[in-house]
């Protein structure tokens, strides 16, 4: 882009909460609600950092979630005493003429007017938390990872650094992890967020049809990548929530494929696993579809097994429902599907996987089933696109609120065989299961769609075609 052409765009950048659809009053009820969660603490949040390339990266989800402040080097810090606080927002001033680049941020009053929080400059950060160490208040941080995804390996980002050295420079302070208490709060959408989440959705699932009307053998997986990311803006949303997944032939047995480079191949399928993301909020739908616009018998026989095993999930799925039944009502018509087909020697059938240090905990992981369908079966969405709940591991239930995937899948490659060990029993197993496999192999099913939980049930938000007849009359309708 040329830098006269760049320098005007962010010109007209809006202000800090402007076109957001998220009212002001509502970040502030959310800082009150963790609040009164903390009941008394000095929260510490930190906003994505300036980057160092030209691409301007969107707000980290939790200090979003807080503020809707999106301009980066920010802070929040809220003091909280009996479950009632005071936020300030510390901001970084820009280099007058990085301004003509990047555009003028908004001033300091109309910062404070639209937040609702008290403006500083990003200066006066470290002297103000030197100066609340002496209140004996609880420290509780709020890092600035990407997403929760990456959280464990966040040690060198600029929050983490800091709160480091503020650490060692308070070594009598008491630093607490502020978001599991965040997160429990986002797991709620409320209806302003599920507004958003719907427009997402609506981007997504016309895309998932667009696509469905243009695959065709000898397309390369980047052409329609291309397809969703032009798509998603042209319609207005921010872009994809994620990197396509585009994955064709061998490619669609690998999880989270996002190379999109290999040239599509008559009757084959593609994976096509995507989502759009509005004012912030993602969504995540996926649809396998075959290349030639029909499936082949073998591709049917898997193709059906996924949509049953999420079918299943869907009647599970609704306010008080528990996260394991939920799972285990997937999986188990995965693990009565491929028994059928037999790429596994039964039912309840076990291997020696090379995870096997995690089976005593999840013994799940140790049936040969497992290896078909390696993931979780679902997540939540939201300002991250694997947001809280997070129903696809752990204990817990589904309350009205929450905005989830539902995303089995079966995956067959003859490389399932070549990563196990080599033990007895896998060579037995391989023995009995190997023809099966090599029948199957490059065969890579995966269904997701984004659901509501609501006080009464579930609510299939993603409404593009997935059964078997559809996505075939979807395909045939347009001259293939």
């Amino acid at each position: 882009m040329p830098l006269l052409v760049r320098a005007i765009t962010f010109l007209l950048l809006p202000t800090a909460l402007a076109a957001q659809g998220i009212p002001a009053a509502e970040y502030a009820a959310r800082r009150d609600s963790l609040a009164a969660r903390l009941d008394s603490g000095v929260v510490v949040a930190f906003g994505a950092p300036e980057p160092t390339g030209i691409a301007r990266p969107a707000q980290l989800p939790a200090f979003r979630y807080l503020t809707g402040f999106l301009e980066p080097d920010a802070a929040l810090v809220l003091v909280l005493r009996g479950g009632r606080g005071r936020g300030t927002l510390y901001t970084q001033a820009r280099d007058p003429r990085r301004a003509l680049y990047d555009g003028f941020p908004p001033d300091s009053a109309t910062v404070a007017r639209e937040t609702g929080l008290a403006v500083r400059p990003i200066a006066a950060l470290a002297p103000a938390l030197d100066s609340l160490a002496a209140t004996g208040l609880p420290f509780y941080t709020l890092r600035d990872f990407s997403g929760a995804d990456y959280a464990v390996s966040d040690s060198l980002t600029r929050g983490a650094s800091f709160m480091r050295a503020f650490a060692g420079a308070h070594p009598r302070v008491e630093l607490r992890d502020a978001h599991p208490v965040v997160d429990s709060l986002r797991a709620r959408k409320s209806p302003a967020e599920l507004a958003l989440l719907r427009r997402a959705i609506a981007l997504t699932v016309a895309a998932q049809r667009e696509a469905m009307r243009t695959v065709r053998p000898g397309m390369w997986e980047y052409e329609i990548e291309v397809l969703y990311t032009s798509a998603f803006r042209r319609s207005g949303g921010d872009g994809p929530s994620f990197g396509s997944i585009i994955g064709s032939g061998p490619n669609s047995t690998q999880y989270h494929y996002e190379t999109n480079n290999r040239r599509m191949r008559a009757g084959e399928v593609v994976v096509m696993d995507v989502g759009a993301a509005w004012a912030g909020y993602a969504a995540d739908v996926t649809r396998t579809v075959p290349v030639s616009g029909r499936f082949t018998a073998d591709q049917r026989a898997v193709y059906q097994i996924v949509r049953d095993a999420q079918a299943a999930a869907e009647r599970v799925a609704g306010p008080g429902a528990a996260y394991q039944a939920w799972r285990d009502s997937a999986r188990a018509v995965v693990a009565r599907g491929v028994a059928r087909l037999g790429l596994t020697e039964g039912v309840d059938a076990t291997f020696d996987p090379p995870w096997a240090d995690q089976c005593e905990k999840e013994p799940v992981r140790c049936t040969q089933a497992f290896l078909y369908m390696a993931h979780g079966l679902g997540h939540g969405i939201g300002l991250e696109v694997h947001d809280p709940p997070r129903p696809g591991r752990g204990a817990g239930s589904f309350a009205p609120g929450d905005v989830v995937t539902i995303e089995p899948g079966v995956y067959v490659s003859t490389r399932l065989l070549d990563i196990l060990p080599d033990t007895p029993k896998n060579r037995a197993m391989i023995a009995k299961v190997g023809a099966a496999v090599r029948r199957y192999d490059n065969i890579g099913i995966r269904i997701e769609d984004d659901y509501a939980i609501t006080a009464t049930g579930v609510e299939w938000l993603s409404r593009a075609p997935r059964e078997i007849g559809e996505v075939e009359a979807a395909m045939a309708r347009h001259g293939r």
